[in-house]
């Protein structure tokens, strides 16, 4: 099996952009990390690249008058480099049409919430400001809406009685890791299969 080429999108500390890295180096993960961009230049995360010899680069959205200059200065760079997906790895960012219309139903976003469940940030305090007993992560393909995408793959993680918010972040962390080079592992192989949606109806995701 060809590696598939992917380009990441990173804007802190870059855990599961490591995990992906990992995987790749592990030889259990079948692709090729072409570009790792970050809109932020102080991003952890470009280090952990570096450090393999994955290229990086910064483009800063404070550089462009609209979020559709700074989405096609995005989408020129990947495809300068052949990427095929993108995978948003805390891309603290709303992508536009502009970047999703030159990968369609080709980016992907790790939650940590189990989705529609406490989309956008702090899904770990909304949780537990909630009282839930179950929270997760959630890896799905990406659409014009926050966290709002087809589902792909959940994992359920349990609250604790004594959980704070960073203990469950890094208990959900943990499945993040698996989930998301699990999930890219499907995608490598053509395993994900996207039914369209019908009318009043939302597109579904399956792994075969």
């Amino acid at each position: 099996m060809s590696a598939l080429p992917i380009g990441v999108l990173v804007s802190g500390r870059g855990s599961n952009l490591q995990a992906i890295l990992d995987a790749v180096a592990g030889a259990a993960l079948p692709v090729e990390v072409r570009l790792v961009i970050s809109n932020r230049s102080d991003a952890p995360a470009l280090g952990r690249a570096a450090a393999v010899g994955v290229p990086t680069r910064v483009i800063s959205h404070r550089g462009f008058a609209t979020r559709e200059a700074f989405d096609a200065a995005l989408v020129a760079a990947l495809q300068e480099v052949g990427v095929e997906w993108v995978v948003l790895a805390g891309f603290m960012r709303v992508l536009t049409p502009t970047f999703l219309e030159a990968f369609p139903r080709r980016v992907i976003n790790i939650h940590p919430a189990l989705l529609p469940s406490f989309p956008g940030t702090d899904a770990q305090a909304q949780a537990l400001a909630y009282g839930v007993k179950v929270t997760g992560c959630t890896v799905h393909l990406v659409d014009q809406g926050v966290d709002t995408g087809p589902i792909i793959a959940q994992c359920a993680v349990p609250v604790l009685e004594e959980d704070d918010e960073a203990s469950l972040a890094a208990r959900i962390l943990v499945e993040e890791h698996r989930l998301l080079v699990e999930t890219l592992r499907d995608v490598a192989a053509g395993r994900v299969r996207i039914t369209p949606a019908g009318a009043g109806q939302r597109a579904r995701v399956s792994r075969v």
